[in-house]
């Protein structure tokens, strides 16, 4: 648990995804860890072509990795990355370093509707759903020119929330931002009904908080839809962190929201 480990895509390097794990390992004082999985052969048609494919496939992870681990150095000096090349499915190789890593994090590109009918570029939701520990998927930038400097914690009602919510309140200390904690109600929500669950949100985070003591939190409550509305705060965020728990918003925020998304597991 004392590393933060990146996957890296052979096929097409994710810089913001590299350059934000190596800024919270070095945040946190802890080891930065770059992994490249090599998808195996398919099946024996054609498998000299296949071979050609792999071969060319784990070349240029070798290339990824050699110039990743440049980047990582020239940006900070006191991080000394290792470097792993592995032969096997992506999300199978990452999920077991998840097993043992801090955060896992690793960069996405927003698929066309008929890549994501065919399933195709799930690694990043394969890895939010089942990775053993917190997961950042980097799609778009962190603000970091808002101010205040912000989080942005989505609390569902769930059981999720109470790992979501500490996570949330940790990364704010350890970013010394503000934490913005947002409660989604269904739409039509009276204005009665939003005063109460925003008097039962900052009594939630609070007592989270009190374990953490230090950022400033505010507690809202909003009515609409999960995603449209965490993904328009997301807007102006450092990251927007959710519990695993939500389905089909965590799949919406991935493709939707406007900074990193970090899923966190159950506790």
């Amino acid at each position: 648990m004392n590393a933060v480990v990146v996957g890296i895509d052979p096929h097409r390097l994710s810089v913001p995804a590299l350059l934000w794990a190596a800024d919270e390992a070095a945040r946190r004082g802890l080891g930065l860890r770059l992994v490249a999985a090599v998808p195996p052969l398919g099946g024996p048609d054609h498998a000299g072509d296949a071979f050609s494919r792999h071969r060319t496939l784990r070349e240029r992870a070798e290339s990824a990795l050699a110039s990743t681990e440049d980047l990582v150095r020239q940006l900070h000096e006191n991080l000394s990355p290792a470097t792993e090349l592995v032969d096997g499915p992506p999300v199978a190789v990452l999920r077991e370093r998840a097993a043992r890593a801090a955060l896992l994090v690793v960069g996405s590109r927003r698929p066309s509707r008929s890549a994501e009918v065919r399933g195709e570029g799930s690694v990043a939701l394969a890895l939010t759903a089942h990775a053993g520990c917190p997961v950042v998927v980097v799609r778009e930038p962190e603000h970091t020119q808002a101010h205040p400097r912000t989080l942005v914690v989505g609390v569902g009602g769930s059981h999720d929330d109470e790992a979501a919510v500490a996570f949330a309140v940790r990364e704010a200390m350890i970013r010394r931002a503000r934490l913005r904690a947002v409660r989604v109600r269904p739409a039509p929500a009276t204005d009665e009904d939003l005063a109460e669950c925003r008097r039962r949100l900052a009594a939630y985070t609070a007592d989270r908080a009190a374990r953490h003591p230090g950022p400033d939190i505010v507690a809202e409550a909003v009515s609409g839809h999960p995603v449209q509305q965490l993904a328009l705060v997301s807007r102006s965020a450092l990251a927007l962190i959710v519990g695993r728990g939500g389905g089909s918003t965590v799949r919406g925020l991935l493709h939707g929201a406007g900074c990193p998304v970090i899923t966190v597991p159950p506790s």
